[in-house]
């Protein structure tokens, strides 16, 4: 055990211990999804981890999926984001942030002017998601068109600017649990015919560019991504080939030298044989951090 506090070098962070905090959403951003006060002492309290990766953190307003999430996106929430960070580097933590996009689960009540959410798809999850009513069904969804595509990587990259604005070490992406990059990661909800859709390597399209703005932006040393095989969550019916999928999606970002891949093992908070697949396939094909999550 006593690896696990030993100091490590990941990326351009050196972090104190192996301990690594996962993301855990608060819903406690209200008003205008800044990061509050209790956000400050939460994260302070959990500083001595070697490594905290906030609650996920919406790229844009039409990012947002459930009541009172942060963003990362507005000078107000930058500036509460700073309160944070500078508290946790006060006692001498690292912390990173998740960006977020949810994609098809949200309500229309958290949309900008109540517009429908995007998606890969037009068809609706068949989940909840949590609003001033408490939990109710998500609202069915539009498919992004093709031109606009580039404004949804441009929100990461902008997303990834506003987070080192903000005194973070680093960012995550967060492209599990069914959320939008996995909407268009997946053929059980991608239903695309354009470059977007199809073939793997058009799935992976959106995961690749947004990485690659998102490196590109702050550098890979200071970027990592969060991935689910096979998690069911939030209505992610399991790829026809998970595993030929993955593989071609890590082995295409090698190239921007991430920090960290942090994978979410089975089902999320649930078993890790969940479905089978071979996650050491995946490790050997990354030279950087490779982290496991689940309910351990």
């Amino acid at each position: 055990m006593t690896i696990l506090f030993d100091p490590i070098h990941i990326g351009e962070l050196d972090l104190a211990n192996r301990i690594v905090m996962a993301p855990l959403t608060r819903n406690r951003a209200a008003p205008r999804q800044v990061p509050s006060e209790l956000a400050v002492e939460y994260y302070r309290q959990r500083a001595s981890a070697g490594l905290i990766i906030t609650e996920a953190s919406q790229v844009c307003p039409e990012g947002q999926g459930y009541i009172d999430t942060p963003g990362i996106y507005s000078a107000e929430q930058v500036a509460g984001w700073r309160r944070v960070t500078d508290a946790v580097h006060a006692e001498g933590g690292r912390i990173v942030v998740q960006l977020w996009h949810v994609g098809r689960i949200s309500h229309v009540s958290l949309q900008p002017n109540g517009q429908l959410p995007v998606s890969s798809t037009a068809r609706r999850a068949e989940t909840k998601t949590f609003t001033r009513d408490g939990f109710v069904p998500v609202s069915s969804p539009r498919a992004l068109r093709t031109d606009e595509i580039p404004s949804i990587v441009a929100s990461y990259r902008d997303a990834a600017r506003s987070a080192i604005d903000a005194g973070f070490d680093g960012v995550e992406v967060h492209g599990a649990n069914g959320y939008l990059i996995e909407q268009f990661l997946r053929d059980s909800i991608n239903d695309r015919n354009d470059p977007y859709g199809g073939p793997i390597a058009n799935r992976v399209r959106l995961l690749f560019e947004v990485m690659q703005a998102v490196a590109g932006a702050i550098g890979g040393g200071r970027t990592g991504l969060r991935l689910s095989p096979v998690t069911p969550a939030n209505d992610a019916g399991p790829d026809s080939d998970p595993q030929a999928l993955f593989e071609h999606a890590v082995a295409q970002l090698a190239p921007l030298r991430l920090a960290f891949i942090e994978v979410v093992e089975g089902q999320t908070a649930g078993a890790r044989d969940f479905a089978p697949f071979d996650y050491a396939a995946l490790r050997r094909r990354f030279a950087g951090a490779w982290m496991v999550n689940n309910g351990y």
